[in-house]
């Protein structure tokens, strides 16, 4: 089964350290966008800010993955920031942290200390869930066999995170559904051996969590 690590909800943490104050944030995320655009909201909240370091990672494969120390210098904050989603063994993150600078500078190992800090409780406070990995798939088929077609997909949503992504009800029908790929395979088969239907190659998904 393709599971995976990840936050449920956003955590926050504040750490000071010799004046300076580190805002974290850690934020749930199923996409390189979806990091992007919540990085790019909290360096326009904090804009008055001295640094807004951050690091993500998306993917089940966990091989998708960036930091920036943004200003900061080189290696002190998002290194450390993406240590910590690494060693929790987490994916589909980002966070960010937030300095307000205190006038005393920290040195190297007081600035890696300290984002580290930050990234470690915010990560904690949001806590843990599984995921599983999900991917896509369409199905056409005649209207008679709308029941039997849309029969199988209720009998899985009763247990699992099965959904109806997409649908075109007419004399030839269409749906595509967003599911675990652990249950492609099965669906797949138990779809094609329903008279009338064919299959649509599956495309990549995002996470549910």
């Amino acid at each position: 089964m393709a599971l995976f690590l990840t936050i449920p909800r956003e955590g926050q943490a504040v750490v000071r350290e010799k004046m300076s104050r580190f805002l974290a944030f850690a934020i749930p995320v199923t996409s390189v966008e979806e990091a992007r655009d919540a990085i790019s909201l909290y360096t326009n909240e904090y804009h008055d800010a001295r640094h807004v370091c951050w690091a993500y990672m998306v993917g089940a494969d966990r091989l998708t993955y960036l930091s920036s120390d943004n200003g900061e210098p080189s290696g002190t904050a998002g290194k450390p920031i993406l240590g910590q989603i690494n060693s929790l063994g987490l994916t589909d993150v980002v966070v960010i942290v937030v300095r307000y600078f205190g006038g005393i500078k920290l040195g190297t190992p007081g600035l890696i200390a300290a984002y580290r800090q930050a990234a470690r409780e915010a990560l904690e406070d949001a806590g843990t869930v599984e995921g599983r990995e999900m991917t896509s798939l369409s199905c056409t088929f005649p209207w008679q066999a709308m029941n039997p077609v849309m029969s199988l997909v209720k009998a899985y949503q009763a247990t699992d995170p099965v959904a109806v992504a997409d649908k075109n009800f007419d004399n030839t029908c269409t749906i595509t559904l967003s599911l675990p790929l652990d249950l492609l395979e099965e669906i797949s088969g138990r779809l094609d051996a329903i008279s009338g239907t064919s299959l649509a190659a599956p495309g990549e998904g995002q996470a549910e969590h």
